[in-house]
């Protein structure tokens, strides 16, 4: 048994549950009354969501509807960088929703100064768009993921590789 434990924070969507959530509101959006004959849309372009309807408010209810759907698979929706809504086609309105996959090096600083702050006996450092954080103790660990859920980030955070 090593003296040291560790474990990687990242910030991942899982595109599989997205999909899964995706199809879950397009299929309310078929079966809602509200929605009849409405050309509402919801893609998934690589990294980034295209979410379409006929107006602004029908648009907030696709995204609203959508946000369900992904929070009851477990998929993060601090990881949602909305777009300005633009006029489409046929009189219709689109947002693009960028996903944010990984931390960013603004992110992990951030992160960083927190752990260090806490005074807690761990080391942390940034591994491209994650971090890693070791420690002798299992305990002061636990209070690094604690801190972190409690701390008001502006993305999803996921703790993984616990060794």
């Amino acid at each position: 048994m090593s003296s040291e434990s560790s474990f990687d924070i990242v910030s991942k969507v899982d595109l599989q549950e997205l999909n899964n959530a995706i199809v879950q509101a397009e299929k309310e959006i078929e079966n809602r009354f509200d929605f009849k004959g409405s050309k509402s849309s919801i893609k998934l372009e690589k990294e980034e969501l295209v979410v379409a309807s006929d107006d602004e408010y029908k648009l907030k209810s696709v995204i609203d509807i959508l946000q369900t759907k992904m929070i009851k698979r477990g998929v993060p929706i601090k990881n949602m960088d909305f777009g300005k809504i633009e006029a489409a086609t046929l009189g219709t309105v689109r947002q693009r929703i960028k996903l944010k996959q990984g931390i960013g090096q603004d992110d992990a600083k951030k992160i960083n100064v927190l752990i260090r702050d806490s005074k807690l006996k761990v080391k942390s450092q940034i591994q491209g768009d994650q971090l890693r954080v070791t420690g002798k103790s299992r305990d002061d660990l636990q209070a690094v993921i604690s801190l972190l859920r409690g701390a008001n980030l502006e993305l999803e955070l996921q703790f993984t590789n616990y060794r």
